[in-house]
């Protein structure tokens, strides 16, 4: 009973469109910051390591390296203050949480990229 009364109120909640990615792909964050009375949209860009939660718990890691440093952000998917999420890239892995990822530097830190079909010059070659 509880349970139900939580998902209905929590379905108003959820975004419409939810931006379609996976563990290991290099994505482009667009947060929207508010500083003061303005607002600005700022790109994080970076690799995503995690994936967590259900519904409007649901989160995800992404990292990249900064100055020699590893940062990483955690961003609710269903936040309004993320406006958008852009593949860049996707990543090959075997692995639900590539915190591995954290211990390793320069080209250690790639990952074998998928491909998803054929390039635009291939498409106009068959026809």
């Amino acid at each position: 009973m509880v349970s139900n009364i939580i998902d209905k109120v929590e379905q108003k909640q959820l975004k419409a469109k939810v931006p379609q990615f996976d563990i290991g792909d290099t994505v482009d964050v667009h947060v929207k910051i508010v500083e003061g009375d303005k607002e600005r949209i700022q790109l994080f860009n970076g690799t995503v390591i995690a994936r967590r939660g259900r519904g409007i718990n649901e989160m995800f890691t992404v990292r990249r390296i900064v100055n020699n440093e590893g940062v990483e952000r955690i961003f609710p998917v269903h936040s309004p203050s993320v406006v958008d999420v852009q593949v860049r890239r996707s990543g090959f892995t075997r692995r639900s949480k590539l915190y591995f990822l954290r211990k390793r530097t320069g080209k250690a830190v790639r990952l074998r990229e998928v491909w998803t079909g054929k390039s635009d010059k291939n498409k106009s070659q068959d026809k």
